[in-house]
């Protein structure tokens, strides 16, 4: 019983406790790099769309020399493809918004320009009756003179808006030419795990939310409640998948997991002189259930260790771009399965109806509660989408359409476009209408249901854009 401290079973048993945070040097790091499972979580992969080409070519060439190791759960497989589509419309968007913000912001630039200098030739006048001064600042800050640099600094501004506009991920490679999901394939080749079983898949979320969400135990926790019991336990059926690939083959005796996830449900918070790290029960849970040892590091972290034990060759530059991605990477999407049960923020939700000149007595007309959150949410992503408003700091994109344009019937409840108004709806005959969307349009004045055709007629016409 008796031994050196590593010996002693109460020391060995609740070592991952007692460790304050894994080592940066020293050789068990390097074990990690060199002999490791490494599984990138689904951040990493979708930060891949947030680096400029020479980045991602340099960090895709630092994944490749891990390339034998790497293997793919099939909830990060899934979660990917899923997304990825709304990282390129992100990309877009955010470039269109710029360019109206950029127009907004030169407007005002001009205008305050005129209105500075009429400030200084009223106290010209009133204070010294100086009108040869009034008149020179007249012909020095022209009308004329204004509008001309406004023309230059907007097309010198512009330009380089346009440019980046250009770049290699263009908005067709939604559905054809996408560089990094074409690399990405290649990086894993068949190392992807397959769809778990249906009914094991079932006693995993049934897990999740019954007993680990409850106690607070990782992964995942955070989750809770965040749209369906399947939807909010990603991290833990990823988790559960990587245990069982480890606990396949004796040979796997070190995970290195890869994730911008540094949540309360991965990393205990710092605290009572420790600082923040990886939840400690992580590395005894996987250790426990298959033997292996468990690494978990940021992208930043990952790629610098790649650098340093693999000799890959990453610029400072790109690792600011790797860090930058890591932080602005926003995962959270409000699709019609989420929409019913997540009540948005009131001020979102004021937010929303105001920007769309409607008031929210209108949600009074929605008897179903499941109509009315998905009318709120659609309402909250139309008026964003289209520019209506600001988006708020870590606001969700949301995937809840009224309405689509298409020759087959999407659900045995969606109703035919001619079930809306004549002269308000342009796309009666080529439509099909949700039914909670027909249901608040019907119980709606004439004001308000005109308003609401139009945001979904010019959502159709948007996304119709996008996709050609």
């Amino acid at each position: 019983m008796d031994g050196p401290d590593g010996e002693y079973p109460l020391i060995r048993q609740y070592r991952d406790w007692i460790q304050n945070s894994p080592s940066e040097d020293g050789p068990e790091r390097e074990q990690f790099f060199r002999q490791g499972t490494v599984v990138l979580d689904t951040n990493v992969l979708l930060s891949l769309y947030e680096y400029t080409p020479v980045a991602r070519e340099q960090v895709m060439g630092a994944l490749r020399s891990v390339q034998h190791r790497l293997w793919l759960p099939h909830q990060v497989g899934l979660e990917f493809v899923q997304n990825r589509h709304r990282i390129i419309i992100g990309r877009k968007k955010a470039l269109e918004d710029a360019s109206k913000a950029l127009q907004k912001k030169l407007g005002e630039a001009r205008t305050a320009i005129v209105d500075a200098r009429k400030l200084v030739q009223d106290l010209l006048i009133k204070y010294a009756q100086d009108a040869t001064a009034k008149e020179a600042l007249e012909s020095e800050i022209s009308d004329e003179a204004v509008r001309a640099l406004h023309g230059e600094w907007s097309k010198a501004l512009g330009n380089h808006v346009q440019r980046l506009k250009e770049y290699d991920l263009a908005i067709s490679s939604v559905n054809r030419g996408d560089p990094v999901l074409s690399q990405v394939a290649a990086l894993f080749g068949d190392k992807i795990a397959e769809p778990p079983d249906p009914a094991e898949l079932r006693r995993r979320v049934d897990e999740a939310s019954s007993y680990r969400f409850p106690n607070r135990i990782p992964p995942g926790f955070a989750d809770e409640g965040k749209g369906t019991p399947l939807s909010s336990s990603g991290d833990f059926l990823l988790w559960e998948e990587t245990i069982g690939h480890m606990a396949d083959s004796p040979e796997r005796s070190h995970l290195l997991f890869v994730s911008n996830d540094t949540k309360d449900d991965w990393y205990q918070p710092a605290g009572n002189g420790l600082s923040s790290r990886p939840w400690p029960s992580l590395a005894s849970e996987l250790r426990t259930r298959t033997a292996a040892e468990l690494r978990i590091e940021t992208p930043g972290e990952f790629y610098r260790g790649v650098n340093r034990f693999l000799d890959a060759e990453i610029a400072d530059e790109t690792y600011a771009e790797i860090d930058r991605a890591a932080k602005h990477l926003v995962e959270v999407v409000i699709s019609e399965q989420e929409a019913v049960h997540v009540q948005p923020g009131q001020e979102l939700i004021a937010a929303a109806f105001d920007a769309a000149v409607l008031d929210e007595s209108l949600l009074d007309n929605i008897n179903d509660a499941a109509s009315r959150l998905l009318f709120t949410w659609w309402l909250i992503g139309v008026t964003a989408q289209l520019g209506r408003r600001p988006r708020f700091d870590d606001e969700p994109d949301v995937a809840v359409a009224p309405a689509t344009r298409s020759a087959i019937q999407p659900a045995p409840t969606w109703l035919p476009g001619r079930r809306l108004h004549l002269g308000e709806w342009p796309y009666r005959s080529s439509s099909w209408i949700a039914p909670w969307f027909a249901q608040t349009v019907t119980s709606a004045s004439r004001h308000d249901r005109q308003i609401l055709q139009q945001l979904a007629a010019r959502q159709l016409d948007f996304e119709r854009t996008d996709d050609q």
